[in-house]
């Protein structure tokens, strides 16, 4: 899919420019952001649908004019274990260790519109909330200078660098403590 427009939901509009909650109904379209944005990192629907189902305290989406233009999963996990790209978890770990933020993913015209920062700041009030001393992160697509600003930093692990070439040599492993 090559377009920029917004992708209809098919749910009633809401305020302009705002997050809420993943529904199940929404998965199509977060698909189809998914495809357009995360072209070099293709996932199946299963996976978005399960990240969903086993957290979805963590799973959102940005709605303008009834029309999705980004998303975020996210989940508590186990520190320097990120999933292998288009992986099913199965279950969340009993006792996590890390809140992982799984993909962030917004169409070009949502950029530079406050809504990534708005986001993390969710996410960082979640993490807070389930426990984790701090939130890991795979950054792809020359996104490492976004999370920089908002205090993660790549962290070195030799045993991730396998998996890290899974996604690109530019993917990078980064962390922020919470405490």
């Amino acid at each position: 899919m090559t377009s920029t427009s917004p992708i209809k939901t098919g749910g009633s509009p809401t305020q302009a420019g705002a997050w809420r909650p993943m529904r199940t109904d929404d998965l199509g379209a977060v698909a189809e952001i998914a495809d357009r944005v995360h072209e070099a990192y293709p996932e199946d629907p299963e996976i978005f649908a399960e990240r969903l189902r086993l957290w979805p305290e963590g799973c959102w989406v940005y709605e303008s004019d009834g029309a999705l233009i980004a998303y975020v999963l996210s989940h508590p996990a186990i520190a320097f274990a990120p999933p292998p790209l288009n992986s099913l978890l199965g279950e969340l770990p009993k006792v996590p260790t890390t809140y992982y933020i799984h993909d962030l993913a917004l169409l070009p015209e949502t950029r530079g519109q406050g809504a990534g920062s708005a986001i993390v700041r969710i996410l960082l009030d979640g993490a807070l909330r389930s426990g984790c001393p701090d939130v890991s992160l795979v950054a792809v697509n020359e996104s490492a200078g976004f999370w920089g600003r908002h205090g993660f930093e790549t962290v070195s692990v030799p045993a991730l660098d396998a998996k890290l070439r899974s996604y690109d040599e530019d993917a990078r492993f980064m962390v922020r403590p919470l405490v």
